[in-house]
């Protein structure tokens, strides 16, 4: 990766993390780009430049945040999911668990089924694209299911469910 492009990450990292902290105390249609980019430290050309609303930041975050815990933990399939990563995606949404619950708090969980949704459907066929969608609507529904239940499943009891389906 190049130097331009980690300053790009970078920059677009700072950005959506002062989306999260600002969400801390205001619901995200209160939030303005101007309060973003200046708690960021960026101008505003940089959030345009980037994204294309507050939610696709979020959903940047979450992709990031996956890519980084795949990578330390060494998962070989990390752009889909089998019943060879469910605990691994589960392990990792526990890990994450307070920014999970703020999304929540915040009714914005669309930012996180929209990672989701990314993230398995790169570059595919139009059938490839109905079967991941099918699969990333109901990881979604399963994922929800647990947060809104206060994650009382441990991430094994969730791969035991799951492979019980």
């Amino acid at each position: 990766m190049g130097a331009k492009s980690k300053t790009n990450l970078f920059l677009k990292e700072c950005l959506a993390d002062a989306l999260i902290k600002l969400l801390e105390t205001k619901p995200l249609d209160k939030i303005t780009i101007p309060e973003i980019a200046g708690l960021a430290g960026v101008g505003r050309t940089t959030y345009f430049r980037n994204f294309g609303s507050k939610e696709e930041m979020l959903s940047f975050k979450f992709l990031l945040l996956w890519d980084r815990w795949a990578e330390s933990h060494e998962l070989s399939n990390k752009n889909s999911f089998s019943f060879d990563n469910v605990r691994s995606f589960f392990e990792f949404n526990m890990s994450i668990r307070p920014l999970l619950e703020l999304i929540y708090r915040r009714g914005i969980q669309s930012a996180l089924f929209m990672s989701f949704h990314s993230y398995m459907t790169p570059d595919l066929s139009t059938a490839e694209r109905y079967r991941i969608g099918f699969y990333s609507y109901g990881l979604f529904g399963l994922t929800e299911e647990w947060i809104m239940g206060g994650f009382r499943q441990t991430p094994e009891e969730m791969e035991r469910i799951i492979k019980g389906f």
